[in-house]
């Protein structure tokens, strides 16, 4: 039983939708601790209250993405390399109404922004107990949180529009979709939604279900926000739950410090 357990987590790692979600995990990009933070982010305010917003360029994405020091944990890296960054036309979910939920859960924006930034986050891995038989001690190893950043801008009232589409897309495709991301399928078998992390214009958490190796249902978390006329994706795994078909919780702690940082 252990040893298909393990089996399973390498067979999970190596999925198409985890190898083209993680592979950024090295690379370029180390941190960088000399970028500025912003002022303390003010409580979400309804989108009504506020007005319009301009979209901001990709240096000003910049100036209100996440580095290293905005982290109590993990790493932050700041330039995702090229090879580990897909395209719009790379993929492509079966069912059209789909497209956002497949944009979303490999880090590629929703619609046509003005500019875009991309981050990566992997927090740190846990320790086993002494004494945890090897096996165990390797899907304890997986349990790494992984979550690509992507900070999207728009113009016209563009942002307002993605969480539309992306509200619309989970209503439509809650029953599952396939997508095909560099030449690979990837199945997802339901999606659902909840309320997402405070701190933002609007937000929402959505739980998108990847049919894995073995039969194994693997829940995968995705989090999309609205500040202004900025939207931020977050695609997070797990590989430990991954390979086990266990629900990770999203880690709002980076959500927590990008909000704080649009504020």
């Amino acid at each position: 039983m252990r040893t298909t357990a393990v089996r399973r987590s390498a067979l999970a790692a190596s999925a198409a939708a985890l190898a083209l979600l993680i592979t950024a995990c090295g690379g370029s990009g180390d941190s960088e601790s000399d970028s500025g933070k912003s002022d303390e982010g003010k409580a979400g305010s309804s989108a009504s209250a506020a007005p319009a917003a301009k979209a901001l360029t990709a240096a000003e994405l910049e100036k209100v993405a996440l580095v290293q020091a905005d982290m109590k944990d993990g790493k932050v890296v700041t330039k995702v390399p090229a090879t580990d960054d897909l395209s719009a036309d790379k993929v492509k979910a079966d069912d059209e109404a789909c497209q956002p939920l497949a944009n979303l859960q490999l880090a590629v924006p929703v619609g046509s922004p003005a500019a875009t930034v991309k981050r990566s986050w992997t927090g740190e891995p846990k320790k086993p107990a002494e004494g945890t038989a090897p096996e165990e001690a390797l899907l304890a190893g997986l349990a790494v949180d992984k979550v690509f950043v992507t900070l999207a801008s728009y113009e016209d009232g563009g942002a307002e529009q993605v969480v539309k589409d992306v509200d619309a897309a989970v209503e439509k495709c809650a029953g599952g979709f396939t997508v095909t991301a560099a030449g690979e399928k990837i199945k997802f078998l339901k999606a659902a939604k909840a309320e997402g992390p405070k701190g933002a214009d609007e937000a929402v958490e959505i739980t998108l279900t990847m049919a894995a190796e073995e039969g194994v249902e693997a829940p995968v978390k995705v989090v999309v926000t609205r500040t202004g006329a900025t939207v931020v994706g977050f695609s997070a795994v797990n590989f430990g739950a991954i390979a086990t078909g266990e629900e990770a919780p999203f880690p709002t702690q980076i959500s927590d410090a990008q909000l704080a940082k649009l504020g």
